[in-house]
């Protein structure tokens, strides 16, 4: 007797993608993540706001933090950073960088995690970004595509 391999049971020439964990498929960060994240974004803001690095390269600066991601096992954490101003970001995220046991060990004794992330400071682009947008939609090409046909007319009639 022949059997039919049904579409469920059976075997496939395909490649199966493997199941998501706890059924979540990219749905961005959990809620546990964001919760530390802003935990962990407090508590640094915080130890930069007592300027307790001894750096010349952070003296008498002012650092955002504008987001601190921890990955979904929380064992590490990209701190989004930015100067104020924005002058000099590269050295002052390579500054950030070489405390970084220093910021994780303050950061153990305000938050209660069972872990404190490892901690990757990346300049944050997005004002940049934001900037740029900003500068591309002032510019005269985009305000005369813009226009309204009743404002050329105006403007071209003395």
């Amino acid at each position: 007797m022949s059997r039919h391999r049904s579409s469920r049971g059976g075997r496939s020439d395909e490649p199966r993608e493997p199941r998501p964990r706890h059924g979540r498929r990219d749905l961005g960060p959990s809620q546990r993540q964001l919760r530390v994240g802003e935990a962990l974004r407090h508590a640094l803001a915080e130890i930069l706001r007592r300027n307790d690095i001894r750096d010349p390269d952070l003296e008498g600066v002012s650092v955002t933090i504008t987001q601190v991601k921890p990955s979904p096992d929380m064992r590490y954490a990209t701190v989004y950073c930015e100067p104020l101003g924005g002058q000099n970001a590269k050295e002052i995220v390579a500054a950030l960088n070489r405390h970084k046991g220093f910021l994780r060990g303050e950061m153990g004794h305000m938050i209660a995690t069972k872990f404190t992330p490892d901690l990757r400071f990346v300049e944050d682009e997005s004002f940049a970004e934001a900037q740029k947008i900003e500068d591309i939609l002032k510019s005269p090409e985009v305000q005369r595509d813009l226009a309204t046909p009743g404002e050329e007319e105006d403007e071209i009639e003395p």
